[in-house]
C-alpha cells in the first residue's frame, strides 16, 4: 500500500450554531401563571486545531476538508438551559502554519498541545426568564441563537528537522539518508524520484538529530519551477543545510561548483517569515557524493579548493560504499549542538488573539442613493456589531420580539441618528451588509401588537396584588357597618315624617 504525504490543505471550518432560547411560563395546579421560566440556549461548539504528536501529515484534512462543530441545544422550560455543543478538535502535525485565505499568518503551531480556534461557535439565545425585568415581567418571546462563524484557512506543514539535505535531483540525497539512518526512502536512477520529504534520525556520539531529504531543486524553484517551491518551506525550520553535489553527473553543462551556485541562488531568492534567519545565512556543509565512482574522486580533487574558499567545510563521501559518513555525521552534530546551546528551550506556542477594535458608538448610519439617475432612491444603512448581532437574535415571526428589537435600537440611539441623517417615517432602512441584512420601512413610533394584557413585556395577571392586613380588614368592616347603620337611620326618619292617605275612590 502506498503512503501519501500532504503538506498543504485548505480547511473549510464552521462553528456550531447557538441554541435558541425558550419562551415558557411556569404553571402549577393552583398557580397557572407563575412567571416566565424559559431557559437559555447552549453555545455552539468551536472548531479547534491542536498539535498532536501522533499526526504527521495533513492527509486526513486533505480527504475531508469540510469540518463543522456540533450545534448547541435549545433551551427548555423550568429554567433548563440547553447543552453546549462539543468542540471539534482536529489534530495537526507539529510545525503547522495557519494562514488566512489572503495569506495572513494566523498561527505558527509548534509544541504538543498548542491549540488555535479556527471557527468559534455561536452564542446561545436568552430565554424569556433571562429577559424578564421589573418593567418587563412576562416576556412572550426569547432570543435566537447566533450562527457559528465560518472560516477558510490554509494549513501548511513545515517539517521539523535539524538538518536539510538540498541539491539537484539524483544527487544522492535519499541514499545519504538511507545510509546514515534507519529510513528507507525510495531510491532510483531517474530525476525527481523523491516526491515527498524523507526524515531520518542520525546519532553521532551523544547528539541525536533529524535529517530531512528535501525533494530535488532546480533553477527557478523559488519561482515555482519543478517541485522546489512546494518543498522549500520544509527547509525553514532546519538549523543547518547540507549541499549534496553530484560528483559523477553525466550532464556536460553541470559540475559541483555550478550546481552549488544554482542552489544558493534559489535559497537566497526564497522569502522566509519575519523573525526567521534567511536560508542563505544558515550554517552549511558541502558534500560531494558518489566517491565510489573514479570520475567523482577526480572531480572532487579539482573543485575542492574552490568550494572551500566559500567558507563551508567540504566532505567527499559515498552513500553506496558508506565512506566518509562518520566524519560527515559528526560535523552535522557539531552544528546542531551549537544551535541547540544557543536556542532557549522550546515551549508550546502561545496563540495571541488580536480582536478588532470595537467602535465605541456601537453603530454607524449611512445615507445611500441607488437606482436610475432620473429616479434615485434613498435608503439608510445601519452598520455595527451590536445591531447586526441583535438582528440575528430576533425572531421576526414574533411581534413582541420585533418590538423588543426596536426598543434596543432606540436605546442605542439609532432613531436619533436616523433623524439627523434626514430619515422620515416610511424611509427604507437596512441593517447589515451581508445577505442576511434586514430591510424595513422605518416607523419611529412603531409599537408591537402584543400589548393585549398591558404594555409590551407585561401581563396584568402577573401584577403584584398585595393582600390587605387583618387590621385593615377590621377597619373596612367597621366602616361598612357604620354606613349601613346610617342608611337605616335615614330610612326610619323618612318613614316617621311621612303622611300616607288612601287613594280617592271613583
Amino acid at each position: 500500500m502506498s503512503t501519501h504525504f500532504v503538506d498543504r490543505v485548505v480547511l473549510h471550518a464552521s462553528g456550531g450554531d447557538g441554541g435558541n432560547g425558550c419562551a415558557s411560563v411556569h404553571r402549577e395546579k393552583f398557580k397557572p401563571l407563575g412567571g416566565p421560566d424559559g431557559g437559555n440556549g447552549g453555545r455552539g461548539g468551536d472548531v479547534v486545531l491542536e498539535v498532536d504528536p501522533q499526526v504527521t501529515t495533513l492527509l486526513d484534512l486533505h480527504r475531508r476538508p469540510h469540518r463543522s462543530a456540533p450545534d448547541g441545544r435549545f433551551g427548555m422550560g423550568s429554567h433548563r438551559s440547553g447543552a453546549e455543543g462539543d468542540d471539534l478538535v482536529i489534530g495537526v502535525p507539529d510545525g503547522t502554519i495557519v494562514r488566512s485565505s489572503s495569506g495572513e499568518l494566523l498561527a505558527d503551531m509548534v509544541g504538543p498541545g498548542t491549540r488555535y480556534v479556527v471557527a468559534p461557535g455561536g452564542r446561545g439565545g436568552l430565554g424569556n426568564a433571562a429577559l424578564a425585568t421589573t418593567k418587563r415581567k412576562a416576556p412572550g418571546f426569547a432570543l435566537l441563537g447566533e450562527p457559528g462563524e465560518a472560516a477558510d484557512v490554509v494549513l501548511e506543514l513545515k517539517t521539523l528537522a535539524d538538518v536539510a539535505l538540498v541539491g539537484f535531483p539524483s544527487a544522492g540525497k535519499s541514499s545519504l539518508v538511507a545510509a546514515m539512518s534507519a529510513a528507507r526512502p525510495k531510491i532510483a536512477d531517474y530525476p525527481f524520484t523523491t516526491l515527498v520529504p524523507n526524515l531520518g534520525v542520525v546519532e553521532a556520539g551523544s547528539t541525536r538529530f533529524t535529517v530531512a531529504d528535501v525533494p530535488g531543486l532546480i533553477p527557478g524553484a523559488s519561482e515555482g519551477r519543478g517541485l522546489g517551491l512546494d518543498f522549500l518551506r520544509h527547509v525553514e525550520r532546519c538549523v543547518a543545510l547540507v549541499h549534496v553535489l553530484d560528483g559523477a553527473t553525466l550532464e556536460s553543462d553541470r559540475d559541483p561548483v555550478s550546481d552549488l551556485e544554482a542552489i544558493e541562488k534559489e535559497l537566497a531568492a526564497y522569502t522566509v517569515d519575519d523573525g526567521t534567519v534567511p536560508l542563505q545565512d544558515r550554517p552549511r556543509i558541502v558534500v560531494i557524493n558518489k566517491a565510489d565512482v573514479p570520475d567523482a574522486v577526480d572531480m572532487a580533487e579539482i573543485v575542492r579548493e574552490d568550494l572551500e574558499k566559500r567558507g563551508a567545510p567540504v566532505f567527499v563521501v559515498s552513500a553506496v560504499a558508506r565512506t566518509g559518513l562518520r566524519e560527515l555525521s559528526f560535523a552535522m552534530a557539531e552544528l546542531v549542538a551549537a544551535s541547540r546551546a544557543a536556542t532557549p528551550e522550546a515551549v508550546p506556542t502561545r496563540i495571541v488573539l488580536n480582536p478588532p477594535a470595537v467602535d465605541a458608538s456601537g453603530f454607524t448610519v449611512t445615507r445611500e442613493e441607488y437606482g436610475d439617475p432620473e429616479n434615485l432612491q434613498v435608503r439608510f444603512r445601519v452598520r455595527g456589531e451590536k445591531p447586526r448581532r441583535w438582528v440575528r437574535q430576533t425572531d421576526f415571526n414574533n411581534d413582541e420580539a420585533v418590538g423588543y428589537l426596536a426598543d434596543r435600537l432606540a436605546r442605542l440611539g439609532v432613531e436619533d441618528e436616523l433623524f439627523k441623517k434626514g430619515a422620515t417615517p416610511g424611509a427604507e432602512v437596512v441593517i447589515g451588509d451581508d445577505a442576511n441584512a434586514v430591510v424595513f420601512d422605518w416607523e419611529p413610533t412603531m409599537v408591537a401588537g402584543a400589548e393585549v394584557l398591558g404594555q409590551r413585556g407585561s401581563d396584568l395577571r402577573l401584577e403584584d396584588q398585595s393582600r390587605p392586613t387583618r387590621s385593615a380588614k377590621r377597619e373596612e368592616e367597621r366602616e361598612r357597618r357604620a354606613a349601613k347603620a346610617a342608611a337605616r337611620g335615614e330610612l326610619e326618619t323618612e318613614r316617621l315624617a311621612g303622611h300616607w292617605t288612601a287613594d280617592d275612590e271613583d
